[in-house]
């Protein structure tokens, strides 16, 4: 277990660069994924299984599609059809495709040892986990998702695209509103 850990661990470091590196959003997006899956692969092999399996639900399940979302609703436009078609190119898959599987080999090895040993440690069950979080941290657990929504929020409003005369003062929508009202009328 304890090559499982090294090694996952690695590539969690390794995705995480490219994440950090990548100029490319879905790109990025898929070597997140792959390091929240590594990152899973280290609670595993930790013996940490709930909080394993509540990382792969939430982080690389939930939050994930919540940015594939947030990606496709900045609706970059017609400028970026050749950029997307490059996406479907096997090349830029490569990179996340070795590292997930990794991933799943040494899975697959981690399960398959299980047999020759036994798994030590005190199972916690997830109302346990679910009273110590809304207990005393239920402060940080909302501060959390706040924090959250305040990243969709602004997402969205960074990658929205302001039509010509969308964005104008007061002033002006009053102007605006009193010529379609004379326009109208006329």
């Amino acid at each position: 277990m304890e090559f499982a850990f090294y090694t996952t661990g690695l590539i969690a470091i390794l995705a995480t660069l490219r994440v950090i590196t990548h100029t490319n959003p879905v790109h990025a997006l898929l070597y997140m994924v792959t390091s929240l899956m590594a990152i899973a692969g280290v609670f595993f092999s930790l013996g940490a299984n709930f909080a394993g399996a509540l990382s792969i639900i939430v982080y690389a399940g939930a939050i994930m599609v919540l940015f594939v979302f947030v990606v496709m609703m900045l609706n970059l436009g017609n400028s970026v059809e050749e950029q997307e078609r490059n996406w479907l190119k096997p090349s830029a898959w490569v990179g996340p495709s070795i590292l997930s599987l990794a991933l799943l080999v040494i899975v697959v090895n981690a399960i398959l040892s299980l047999k020759e040993q036994g798994i030590t440690g005190t199972p916690v069950e997830a109302k346990a986990v679910g009273i110590s979080l809304f207990g005393p941290y239920v402060l940080a657990v909302e501060l959390a998702s706040m924090l959250l929504l305040a990243g969709l929020v602004v997402a969205f409003h960074i990658g929205r695209e302001d039509k010509r005369g969308d964005v104008i003062n007061k002033e002006g929508a009053n102007q605006d509103v009193e010529k379609k009202i004379t326009g109208e009328c006329a």
